[in-house]
């Protein structure tokens, strides 16, 4: 059964009134891929009353009112995907699709969807419960951040909201304290994993810079930044607070990471796996044909790409699910009456860095100034993939699965490093596991752009694709290596282009179709680059390309043939 969408729903559950609503801009998928659902689902287990309004009639009350005032608070998200960056490219032009959209038509999710949905419900409820902000596009914009679609430093989307209260990151814990503390009156300020306004500040939490100041002077952007950055290990992690105005921006620690029993109950709940009726009415949904027969292994990342959000939101610790709780899900997909036998994907953000784990993070947490990945793996990573392959034939023997895919990105520096088992890993994907092709990011080959991504060097990419193709000819199959590779990067010139272009001709001797052009997305040290035009490591000038055409030029370089 569905969380209710409508008051005829609440009244089949006997609902005379919710105890929270969440607002969101994806449609309603009840998935446990989709935020909304998840913690809509979580909050029911506990007990409480949730319903869901999704991608809600902005110009109107007609969606906003329909199913009352929730009696704790109002759940606010701008989906699975920062709104700004789902409505527009890298050169700043209107997306005409949103894959979360019934009809596939880009009409339904507004521009910075979260203050959108706050200031809505405070038009038709006014003083009403507190405004909870959630999802990754507050919790990237949880403090003074770079917006790359007005070319200015934003103060934190909690006082443009005029909202209470911003749960950041993967929130199940921290929303399940505070609705507990809502409705038995007790303090909530205290929460882990939350940010709030406050008219003093906090003792013993560090003080970054103010609002007025980054806005103004780049270098307090970085050090802000670095500090912020600092401070997003659950272990090691101190408050942080900033001066916006003559008010104060407060946030909080982050919580510890879920328990592998929390994590597998989360997955466990009762997940229709489908877009609700009241909104399947209005089209198709493309992501429901991606998500609906994958399974998610695991959460967070250790590769820390310095154009990637997941360390800010998920985190650098792999919290990983359950060898058994993966394989009931592989059972229930069997189970669904659509299911033709084929499960797309086993992965997470990273599909091979399941299982794969650092004993001394999880005793002190993160090193400082030292990463997981970058330049090489570190030596106290226990590299191996011996548990994916165990878990891959595992669900392959499962009745009624014809086949299990590998669909998710993996990192070939982590094979290659994994000496015992990387190679046998890779020759189960190539035999049984890929639809004719593996996805790998190396995103660039100059070792200057590597530098300032945070990418491996162009070594790991050469031995990884000769290990490939030798492996495809031994099993005589004609498989092939899709490339996802980034354009105008900070730091990236045109002869950085050239440079690939001649590399992709030598030695991938491909026609490459997955370029990105960079986009700056909040709350990233490759945005903090492009901002500043400065390596915030060591403050030296940097070159970034801003013009939108020749952006658009170091594109054009790649796939143009001549």
């Amino acid at each position: 059964m569905f969380l209710p969408t409508t008051r005829k729903e609440m009244q089949e559950l006997s609902y005379d009134k919710l105890d929270i609503i969440i607002i969101t801009g994806d449609t309603y998928i009840d998935s446990p891929f989709c935020g909304a659902a998840v913690i809509g689902r979580v909050l029911q287990a506990a007990g409480y009353k949730v319903g869901i309004i999704a991608q809600p009639d902005i110009k109107s009350g007609k969606d906003i009112i329909r199913m009352g005032e929730p009696e704790l608070f109002w759940g606010i998200t701008a989906g699975s995907i920062d709104s700004m960056v789902a409505n527009y490219t890298a050169l700043k032009k209107r997306r005409k699709k949103d894959d979360f959209t019934p009809g596939g038509l880009n009409t339904k999710r507004p521009d910075r969807a979260t203050i959108v949905y706050s200031n809505l419900i405070q038009r038709y409820f006014k003083k009403t419960k507190p405004l909870v902000l959630g999802g990754i596009e507050a919790s990237l914009r949880r403090i003074a951040h770079y917006d790359y679609w007005e070319d200015r430093v934003r103060r934190s989307i909690l006082f443009d909201a005029k909202a209470d209260i911003l749960v950041y990151g993967m929130g199940e814990r921290a929303i399940l304290e505070l609705a507990n503390s809502l409705k038995n009156n007790q303090e909530w300020r205290n929460i882990k994993g939350i940010c709030y306004i406050s008219s003093t500040p906090p003792q013993n939490y560090q003080l970054l810079p103010a609002y007025e100041e980054v806005k103004e002077n780049k270098d307090k952007f970085i050090s802000m930044f670095h500090t912020f950055y600092q401070n997003t290990d659950p272990f090691t992690a101190s408050g942080l607070y900033q001066k916006h105005g003559n008010r104060y921006l407060i946030q909080n620690p982050p919580p510890l990471p879920l328990s592998q029993k929390e994590l597998d109950r989360i997955y466990a709940l009762p997940y229709e796996r489908d877009v609700h009726p009241f909104y399947k009415r209005e089209g198709e949904v493309k992501a429901l044909k991606t998500i609906k027969f994958s399974i998610n292994t695991h959460r967070g990342c250790y590769g820390e790409c310095n154009f990637c959000s997941i360390t800010v939101h998920q985190g650098k610790l792999i919290q990983a699910r359950s060898v058994r709780s993966i394989l009931k899900e592989a059972k229930l997909l069997t189970s669904l009456k659509d299911f033709q036998g084929y499960i797309l994907d086993v992965g997470g953000p990273t599909a091979n860095m399941y299982g794969i784990d650092c004993p001394k993070r999880k005793k002190s947490g993160s090193c400082p100034n030292k990463r997981c990945l970058y330049p090489e793996p570190c030596p106290h990573l226990k590299l191996e993939h011996q548990g994916q392959i165990e878990i891959l034939h595992k669900i392959k023997k499962i009745k009624g699965v014809k086949k299990v895919f590998v669909a998710s990105g993996i990192r070939f520096d982590l094979l290659l490093n994994d000496k015992k088992y990387g190679e046998k890993y890779l020759r189960q994907l190539i035999r049984f596991h890929i639809s004719g092709q593996i996805k790998i990011a190396p995103e660039h080959i100059s070792s200057q752009v590597l530098e300032k991504m945070g990418k491996p060097n162009q070594g790991y990419l050469k031995r990884f694709k000769e290990l490939f193709y030798r492996i495809n000819r031994e099993e005589k199959k004609r498989q092939f290596l899709t490339y996802y590779l980034i354009a105008a990067h900070p730091g990236c010139r045109e002869e950085d282009m050239y440079h690939l272009k001649d590399y992709i001709k030598r030695e991938l001797k491909i026609i490459p179709e997955q370029i990105q052009i960079f986009t700056p997305i909040p709350s990233t040290y490759s945005t903090l680059m492009y901002y500043t035009e400065k390596d915030p490591f060591n403050r030296k000038a940097l070159y970034v390309e801003k013009d939108l055409k020749k952006k658009s030029r170091q594109k054009r370089i790649i796939i143009n043939p001549h």
